[in-house]
């Protein structure tokens, strides 16, 4: 009977044995299992959530332009055939300096026949007044004379006569002369007609005659593109559009950021200095309104070229050492994904200031919070496993 049962204990030991080896390898054979089909962490673009600046920004609906504020399209008062140009395009000039000359002979021969009109008018003035100044004393010393009783009344009368008539004289010389020096200043403004000279310092831009041409005259009150360009390169602005639901937070002297083809990659500081008092609906569905921009740096703006494209960023708010996050980050409705332990979370996001690049944190997010910037990726979602690209696969 004790060999019998000895048996069975020792079989029933085999047979455990057997059934925990049977485990173990099922175990072993789960657990490859586990580690072989596993999918692959999902790689993703994170970016930490850190304490820094966020601007509250706007920017153009359409490209701007640059402008110059004092720009003229000159043409001469008088038409005529241009006989000098003294300046070309790109010359820089001054106020007052000749840009255009005409023909002018005739004015010329004009304006000396004035004078020498004027100078005999002078001379018959000054013989006519002579004369009248005789003629009064003439009158006088007679008069003198009538009341002692030596000449007769009449020939007092004759020579008080002859005092009135050489004064009328002298009067008329005196008139004479006047309408004299008048024509000489009628015939001298007919002559500075013929030029043309620069009202402010500024740059030639483009010139549209060329000597030996007919120039067209100016006519008043209407829109005509000029012979000369003129421009005042320190008068230069950026004129941009914004979308019309921004226009009751433009205001004067708000911060501006401006950049142009020219200069890739880079931002010229500077201030509204005028927002448009009403909204422009030439394209119905985009209304936009008017800003003026100057920059800050006068020397740079003078190098720009008016009518290049230019575009605006407006700074609404400033906000120092706050929470901020990639714009990018952010899912509809002000969530994000997290990464944390190797899985992707998903949070609700206070955001408050926010622009393009950047996005303010108040609520949601801690600093050091590694947020998921390729959101681009259908697989990018809560509850996946996923590593950052920069980590090692596992």
């Amino acid at each position: 009977m004790d060999t019998q049962a000895t048996g069975h204990t020792r079989t029933r030991a085999r047979a455990r044995n057997w059934t925990l080896a049977l485990v173990a390898v099922a175990l072993v054979v789960v657990a490859l299992r586990a580690t072989v089909c596993a999918p692959e962490p999902v790689p993703v673009r994170v970016a930490l959530v850190v304490r820094d600046r966020v601007e509250e920004t706007i920017t153009n609906s359409r490209a701007g332009t640059v402008k110059a504020r004092r720009r003229a399209r000159l043409s001469p008062q008088e038409g005529g055939l241009v006989v000098a140009l003294p300046k070309r395009e790109g010359d820089r000039v001054e106020a007052g300096e000749l840009l255009l000359e005409l023909e002018s002979s005739v004015q010329r021969a004009q304006l000396e026949l004035a004078e020498r009109e004027a100078q005999a008018a002078g001379a018959e003035r000054e013989r006519a007044c002579l004369a009248a100044q005789r003629a009064a004393r003439e009158r006088e010393r007679n008069r003198a004379l009538a009341d002692r009783g030596v000449i007769a009344d009449d020939v007092l009368d004759e020579l008080e006569s002859a005092a009135k008539i050489a004064g009328a004289a002298c009067a008329a010389a005196r008139a004479s002369l006047e309408r004299a020096g008048a024509q000489v200043e009628l015939v001298k403004r007919q002559l500075a007609h013929t030029q043309l000279r620069a009202p402010f310092d500024g740059v030639i831009a483009e010139q549209s005659v060329e000597v030996g041409e007919w120039a067209t005259p100016s006519v008043p009150l209407i829109q005509a593109p000029g012979v000369i360009d003129l421009i005042d390169p320190t008068s230069i602005f950026v004129s941009a559009p914004m979308d019309e639901v921004d226009a009751g937070r433009l205001r004067v002297g708000l911060p501006a950021r401006v950049a142009v083809d020219s200069h890739p990659g880079e931002h010229f500081p500077g201030t509204i200095v005028r927002v448009g008092a009403y909204v422009n609906d030439v394209e119905e569905q985009n209304r936009t309104v008017e800003i003026e921009v100057e920059l800050e740096d006068e020397a740079f703006a003078a190098t720009l070229l008016p009518g290049t494209s230019a575009d605006v960023e407006v700074v609404l708010e400033t906000r120092e050492g706050v929470l901020r996050i990639p714009t990018s980050a952010l899912l509809s409705g002000n969530r994000a994904l997290v990464l944390v332990d190797g899985a992707l979370e998903e949070r609700d996001v206070d955001v408050g200031l926010r622009n393009w690049d950047v996005s303010e944190v108040r609520g949601g997010l801690a600093e050091g919070d590694a947020v998921v910037v390729s959101l681009d990726r259908a697989e990018v979602k809560a509850g996946v496993r996923a590593r950052a690209e920069s980590d090692a696969a596992p």
